[in-house]
């Protein structure tokens, strides 16, 4: 890597460095860098450096701070294999030298939110999914209109088929005091009504109506689910546009639904690599990185195994994880003190 700042660590990361990759994996690196003293002093601190989506590197202070709040990213970074660090200078063995103080009760959220985080992203994934599955139509307003009938709403389209009307004779009149409601017209006369929308219309519209007509039933038009359903359509199209093909094919054959959507299987299986550490952690003390059920996460993605099973026991084992902490023997946290004392050891290094 080229930069100004001087490198003091880096090493592989992501699935290259858990036993998971596949021949479409990317190379992820990660790394730790000294800024200068007179930088930092002069307020032109540098915290953070991404490089690309697969490279990014942190100044020494911002790591160090990361680690003392059990971010998982450092952590594991910390407990890198040999074969995965690409350089490591003396500054660094300092921090590797103490890196057990870094394991702390703190681990129980940061993992636990972390793997909860990845759970909700699959589930979001796994609903773009099941949108393709439905082949998701660009809906109208029109899709989002009800109208009142002995107790019940219904849809307005199934009404007007029912009755042989046509939405473009159909006049709306506001209702006062009564949001997003309307009393319906017909235009048996041929006098000239909008429709309850236009051909390329996001918005219902409104109709001058003679005095003396008569409404044929009252409507609502709910606005906030065609809000959310425009936000989620949009999400989707922007998601196709973008999306990995390569990743989105290995979910898609999983053929599963849990629930009502697939789920991601490169999220589950991060997931349950994510709460397979903490629960290491809180018996061990410590944890590999290179997991030693490689396979097995592998298979989760591959869709090998019922992701609604795989989810079920991720929460079982999450809900189980405080207990886990509480009974072990890890600190609380790490000591800022001695923290402290590594920083300005290494800030003076040279």
């Amino acid at each position: 890597m080229n930069m100004r700042h001087k490198l003091i660590f880096e090493c592989i990361v992501g699935s290259q460095a858990y036993g998971t990759a596949t021949e479409n994996s990317d190379i992820d690196k990660k790394g730790v860098y000294v800024q200068s003293n007179d930088e930092i002093l002069v307020s032109d601190y540098e915290p953070q450096i991404n490089v690309t989506k697969d490279e990014c590197y942190y100044e020494v202070g911002r790591f160090l701070e990361l680690l003392s709040a059990a971010n998982p990213t450092t952590i594991e970074m910390l407990f890198s294999e040999k074969k995965n660090i690409t350089h490591i200078s003396p500054e660094f063995e300092l921090i590797l030298s103490v890196r057990d103080m870094f394991i702390t009760k703190q681990c129980a959220d940061s993992f636990k939110n972390y793997g909860v985080s990845q759970l909700k992203k699959a589930a979001a994934t796994g609903k773009k999914f099941n949108i393709e599955d439905s082949k998701m139509v660009h809906k109208t307003p029109f899709d989002f209109t009800y109208y009142y009938d002995n107790g019940k709403t219904f849809l307005l389209k199934d009404y007007l088929e029912e009755n042989e009307l046509l939405q473009e004779k159909c006049g709306l009149v506001r209702l006062d005091h009564m949001k997003d409601c309307y009393a319906l017209y017909y235009d048996y006369n041929n006098i000239g009504y909008r429709g309850i929308i236009g051909e390329k219309s996001n918005e219902i519209r409104l109709s001058s109506i003679p005095k003396g007509e008569t409404p044929l039933i009252m409507i609502y038009y709910n606005v906030e689910a065609y809000s959310k359903y425009m936000k989620e359509y949009s999400e989707y199209k922007t998601w196709l546009k973008n999306r990995n093909v390569n990743r989105y094919v290995d979910v898609i054959t999983h053929g599963q639904k849990t629930k009502d959507s697939r789920i991601d299987g490169k999220n589950m299986l991060h997931v349950r690599r994510l709460i397979d550490i903490a629960i290491e952690i809180a018996n061990t003390g410590t944890f590999t990185v290179l997991r030693p059920n490689a396979k097995y996460l592998l298979d989760i993605k591959h869709g090998k195994y019922n992701l609604e099973e795989i989810v079920s026991d991720v929460e079982r084992d999450i809900s189980g994880l405080d207990e886990c902490f509480k009974n072990s023997t890890l600190p609380n946290k790490v000591d800022k003190n001695k923290v402290k004392e590594i920083l300005l050891k290494i800030r003076h290094f040279n």
